[in-house]
């Protein structure tokens, strides 16, 4: 038996992984995959690959390419989900800031230093047309740190996934003023190298299985009602999500990979830019 250690968010992206392993998928071929649910996100997974705490991560495009150029050991095995990721710009319900350009020059949540949110909070500022240099943090660790900061004043703002985030405007913690989608595939599955070179043959399996249940899962009957309960959404929420993702079994391409890079090198958050074969294993 070869054990894998894995790691990634607790939200509704990551069900097909714990369907599997429900079904014993993985330990009918001989492997041991261990989940670890992160809810600090993506910087805290780069941490956890470069630590050895864990050997394969589902985690954001943007994040784990920035982390490998600044290197990180790792390398990214395929795009998971090909469409973008939807963050959704939030304040606190109570508010004085109505729109998306109110918040320019104003403190943003993230969760930690490197980590999708802050990422985002650049690439949203870009768009906007504000100094990205001026941008101020507040590090708040996971989505419940960030409701005490933007209900405490000590923050602003906060991007967040839409769709898990949408309880917290429902029950009016949260306003959202505006989305920020990702222009690229969303997550990808990266894998430490010393893995890649010791467990290649395991690895290729676990790939297998997984694709197969992504590449079915819009089709498992009352999908959006096990979704609902178990991220505690509503079911047209979920079915809108569902409509808007789609999961991929490819390779990250040269194409993605360099509008990517060049997003990130454009706005300072990468000194240089990697090569393909040193972020990318096609397997």
């Amino acid at each position: 038996m070869t054990t894998l250690k894995i790691a990634g968010v607790p939200e509704h992206f990551n069900l097909p992984w714990h369907l599997c392993l429900e079904n014993n998928e993985f330990e009918n071929e001989n492997i041991n995959l261990e989940w670890t649910d992160i809810p600090e996100g993506t910087g805290k997974l780069c941490q956890m690959l470069r630590d050895g705490s864990t050997d394969i991560a589902v985690i954001l495009t943007e994040g784990i390419v920035k982390d490998i150029v600044a290197g990180n050991p790792s390398k990214i095995v395929q795009v998971y989900v090909d469409s973008p990721l939807i963050w959704g710009i939030h304040v606190a319900a109570n508010s004085k800031f109505k729109t998306i350009s109110d918040l320019e020059n104003t403190k943003v949540a993230i969760s930690r230093l490197g980590s999708g949110s802050q990422l985002m909070a650049y690439v949203n500022a870009n768009n906007q047309g504000w100094k990205t240099e001026a941008l101020q943090f507040e590090i708040v660790n996971t989505i419940d740190g960030a409701v005490t900061a933007l209900t405490n004043g000590t923050a602003d703002y906060f991007m967040w996934e839409h769709f898990m985030t949408k309880p917290l405007v429902d029950q009016g913690i949260f306003k959202r003023v505006a989305d920020c989608p990702t222009p690229w595939p969303c997550f990808v599955i990266a894998v430490r190298e010393e893995v890649l070179n010791q467990n290649l043959e395991p690895l290729k399996k676990v790939l297998q299985i997984i694709n197969r249940t992504i590449s079915e899962f819009k089709d498992i009957p009352s999908i959006d009602q096990t979704l609902a309960s178990k991220y505690h959404q509503k079911t047209e929420d979920i079915q809108e999500w569902l409509s808007l993702t789609q999961w991929s079994q490819k390779p990250l391409s040269e194409k993605v990979l360099n509008k990517v890079q060049n997003q990130l090198f454009d706005l300072a958050l990468i000194e240089k830019k990697g090569t393909f074969a040193e972020i990318v294993k096609v397997l």
